[in-house]
């Protein structure tokens, strides 16, 4: 199906997650979403408070990572994060699943993980980054039917801070696997118009980038988030 830039902006979370950002640059960035569109802003839960308050009133969702980039804290530390930033006005959560469980194979912890952060995120979407690039193609199968039994919002590909990114067929092989129920998040990578529009044609029905601006006016963004 074709895609125009409406409907390409409409699938983009905003994002800005390096160390160095600043509260003038998290204000370019919702301003930026505002006036393109986006789907949400998505930040460390640090400038949640500032974001909620910019994107009050609008479409625009404050969206907050936890237990970001690694997937290595405690359960109970991401889920508390994941407590104070809804409280604080984010209107979607993006955690990091466990990814040493995965790759150990201990799928009880790794759902009890999710589950957790789940139900602390109550009436709040939960996306799951798996960090696609870790995993082998039964783990990455593996993590979605977990997703899909738990009924989160989204499984995501990447937090855009590993090896790799998103890539066509982790998309396909991800939306295959969760059905049409769950949503499907490509980031990490996508940096122009081009290779958002494969990811959306491949399944993805959200994506994480730092390089909005650029893909919905036609130019290419700079790498990183």
């Amino acid at each position: 199906m074709p895609y125009d830039t409406k409907t390409i902006a409409a699938a983009i979370d905003h994002t800005l997650l390096k160390p160095e950002a600043r509260p003038g640059d998290i204000d370019i960035l919702c301003e930026e979403a505002l006036k393109h569109g986006f789907a949400a802003v998505c930040v460390n839960s640090l400038w949640i408070p500032k974001v909620a308050q910019r994107l009050s009133g609008s479409a625009v969702a404050p969206c907050s990572v936890v237990g970001f980039p690694l997937g290595a804290s405690l359960t109970a530390s991401v889920a508390d994060e994941a407590r104070q930033a809804i409280d604080a006005g984010a209107q979607e959560i993006d955690m990091v699943i466990s990814v040493g469980e995965v790759l150990a194979g201990n799928w009880d912890s790794v759902r009890q993980g999710i589950d957790t952060v789940l139900r602390a995120c109550g009436d709040v979407s939960l996306k799951v980054i798996l960090e696609t690039c870790l995993l082998d193609e039964a783990q990455k199968r593996q993590s979605c039917e977990i997703c899909r039994e738990l009924d989160v919002a989204f499984v995501k590909t990447s937090t855009g801070f590993s090896s790799g990114g998103a890539t066509i067929e982790d998309v396909r092989l991800m939306r295959e696997t969760v059905g049409a129920e769950l949503g499907v998040k490509a980031s990490g990578g996508i940096r122009d118009r081009a290779t958002a529009v494969a990811m959306l044609e491949a399944g993805a029905n959200r994506l994480g980038c730092s390089a909005g601006v650029a893909i919905v006016t036609g130019g290419e963004g700079d790498a990183g988030y």
